[in-house]
Parts: C-alpha cells; sequence; structure tokens
C-alpha cells in the first residue's frame, strides 16, 4: 500500500478509524522495527517478499529502529510516544516504487481496511483448515481480547461474514489479480463462498 501511493500515516489513520488501537507502522515503530529485520536476514525470502520489505530494511539499515532510536517509519521526539510523519521515509517509498515499476496512485481507506483485513481473515481461514483452531468464533475471541481488534467489529471473521463471503472472495480475486498470489482466497474461504454460507455456520 505504502509503496503503491498511501503514506504510513494515511494507513494508520485508516485502521485507527476503522476501531483498532494503532496501525501497523506505528505498531513497528513501538516493536522495533530491527525485530522484523533480523528475523528476515536469517531466513530465505521470496523476490516479492523482498520487494515487499525492501524500504523496511533500507530503514532498518539506517539504524532507524523506531521509538528506542528516536526515528522509525515516523519521528519521534524526545521523551514522545506518538510520532509525526517524516517526508524522508515517504520519499524512501516512491524511489522504491519508481525502482520496481510500480505506478503510484490515490489509495482510499476503504480500499487499506479491505486488503489488511481481508488478509487477516484469510490467513484465518487456513489456520481452521489445518485444524489450529476449532471454530472461526475461537479466532474472533482471540483478536478482540487477545490482540486489541475492535469488540463492536466482533473479530475478523465476524466481519468478513457481516460483508458477505461471496463479496469478500470477488474483490479478493480482483486484488489477486492486480497484487498476486498472497490474495488468492483460502479453499475453505472459497468453499463458503460458492455454497453462500457464513464462518459462523461453521464448516
Amino acid at each position: 500500500l505504502a509503496l503503491e501511493g498511501a503514506t504510513p500515516a494515511q494507513i494508520d489513520k485508516a485502521v485507527t478509524d476503522w476501531g483498532l488501537a494503532m496501525g501497523p507502522f506505528a505498531m513497528s515503530d513501538l516493536a522495533g522495527i530491527d525485530v522484523g529485520w533480523r528475523i528476515r536476514q536469517e531466513r530465505p525470502l521470496t523476490n516479492e517478499q523482498r520487494m515487499r520489505y525492501a524500504v523496511n530494511d533500507r530503514i532498518a539499515e539506517l539504524g532507524r529502529f523506531g521509538q528506542k532510536t528516536g526515528r522509525g517509519f515516523y519521528v519521534y521526539a524526545s521523551g514522545e510516544r506518538v510520532g509525526k510523519p517524516d517526508p524522508e521515509v515517504e520519499g524512501m517509498y516512491a524511489e522504491e516504487a519508481k525502482r520496481q515499476g510500480i505506478a503510484r496512485r490515490e489509495v482510499t481507506s476503504e480500499e487499506i481496511v479491505e486488503r489488511l483485513l481481508f488478509q487477516l481473515a484469510n490467513a484465518a481461514a487456513r489456520i481452521l483448515e489445518e485444524g489450529i483452531a476449532l471454530r472461526a468464533g475461537d479466532i474472533d475471541t482471540v483478536y478482540v481480547n487477545g490482540y486489541g481488534f475492535p469488540a463492536w467489529r466482533g473479530g475478523p471473521m465476524w466481519s468478513v461474514d457481516a460483508i458477505g463471503l461471496k463479496t469478500v472472495v470477488e474483490k479478493m480475486h480482483g486484488y489477486e489479480r492486480t497484487h498476486g498470489p498472497r490474495f488468492a482466497p483460502a479453499s475453505l474461504l472459497a468453499r463458503l463462498a460458492a455454497e453462500g454460507k457464513s464462518f459462523n455456520e461453521g464448516r
């Protein structure tokens, strides 16, 4: 999303306006950008992953690890826990997008929320397929009580049920055509959508 034209601040605002307490960039700055960077150094990455994390890695290589160093995706004044947008980081995304041949455009808040929510629910559908979780409601309970997902949204599975799985799958296929196989719907999600069912109705 940031490579395509959205700023980190815009992405975080879309997520917090939707109901989460913190957006992904602010969360990375809080946890430490170096954490993911060091993990990626220890495992083989696909070319798609290297391209997706190119700016993250560049920021980490500059020693910008987030709140603990005063600079990450955002800039933090001494003692401040809320960062300010950094034009330098936004420039890094624009430069990397040009290098990768990605056309920059206006990205709506609706698209930001959709793409993040659909990916979350899709990963959860695979957890159900693998038998790691028994019910969709169990996953929602964990996200609401353990990860700060807004309770009034009901959890990621409830949220996509409310949209309608057929609509979700159709939109995911559209994102898959433009953004690659990471948006391919999980087989359980695709089957429930084809059958006109919801996660709430069970497998």
